[in-house]
């Protein structure tokens, strides 16, 4: 079946039609995208240049976590900042596959490498003894490889199903984004089945993957009776960052994806959270309570500042 779309372009309805609701958003959504990629990108450059941190899989991890945190975030934040100071909302058609490839990509990366650093803390806590020999730079080096496998097959496959909708009417979106469910609205055909396809592909999914990260978690936390107290302290502290990071990714997309297409008013708030606040947050809980990367940035900076007077 060939693509039978007449529509060239989208018109997003977005988050408010008031010219001064809008002027205030654009200057709160501006500072939280700066502070995410900020955030996000001190992460990178302080374990990229921190070799004791660079050596651990749990670090590695981490980098490669807030990379993706930071390119989800700019799939959507700078063309919905940009919005807010217009009065019509538009995107090409072309523009709105590739947002929609560029949500599914960076987020299937991140369901993956999640999942990479809950099986880390498991060998770490659980199998101490053999850690070095399991987690080696080989199995670090392929599940980087099926985080971008593995979210460019789930992204491709959404895209391949949305290029078969015939877009012929109405091409308004009552959203500030391209997703699937607000697509399958415009669509001029019965779209049953490719609802029902977004639920098995990407709600499912996240609901087996989110079982199966709290069952793990679970059984780390009630092996950790056998450690000492100090042991038991730092294990703590570490999968609480995980499993809040988890939780805050997670819970918005099983809230997205894993019901029959509907119209809730507040999926435009779901997706703030999943698009803005969780890459945002994602930072803050992994260096919040982390002496290890507070230690790590201070040298960083240190080392900045020290170049920077020798200039």
């Amino acid at each position: 079946m060939q693509n039978q779309s007449f529509i060239t372009e989208f018109v997003f309805l977005g988050l408010s039609q008031n010219p001064t609701v809008q002027k205030i958003v654009f200057v709160v959504f501006l500072l939280v995208y700066i502070a995410t990629i900020g955030g996000n990108m001190v992460i990178v450059v302080t374990i990229l240049c921190s070799p004791a941190l660079l050596g651990s899989p749990m670090y590695f991890f981490l980098a490669f976590l807030s990379f993706l945190d930071a390119c989800f975030s700019s799939a959507f934040a700078p063309k919905m900042i940009v919005d807010l100071l217009y009065v019509r909302k538009t995107i090409s058609y072309k523009g709105c596959m590739i947002q929609l490839f560029a949500e599914h990509f960076f987020g299937g990366a991140e369901v993956i490498v999640l999942t990479s650093m809950a099986y880390d803390r498991y060998v770490a806590i659980c199998k101490p003894l053999h850690y070095s020999s399991i987690m080696n730079w080989r199995l670090c080096g392929i599940l980087v490889g099926v985080a971008w496998t593995g979210g460019f097959l789930h992204s491709i496959i959404q895209i391949l199903f949305t290029f078969q909708l015939p877009f012929c009417g109405p091409n308004v979106i009552d959203h500030f984004l391209c997703d699937l469910y607000p697509l399958l609205e415009l669509a001029c055909t019965d779209t049953h089945i490719f609802g029902l396809f977004v639920v098995a592909n990407s709600g499912f999914i996240c609901i087996i993957i989110f079982t199966m990260l709290l069952v793990s978690y679970g059984v780390i936390l009630f092996s950790l009776r056998t450690h000492s107290a100090e042991g038991r302290r730092k294990a703590l502290s570490t999968c609480g960052s995980h499993i809040a990071v988890v939780v805050l990714f997670f819970v918005p997309c099983i809230f997205t994806y894993a019901r029959p297409p509907s119209a809730f008013s507040f999926d435009k708030m779901v997706a703030i959270f999943y698009t803005m606040l969780s890459p945002l947050l994602n930072p803050l809980i992994y260096t919040f309570r982390n002496m290890e990367m507070k230690n790590a940035m201070r040298k960083v900076w240190k080392r900045l500042v020290v170049v920077s007077d020798e200039k």
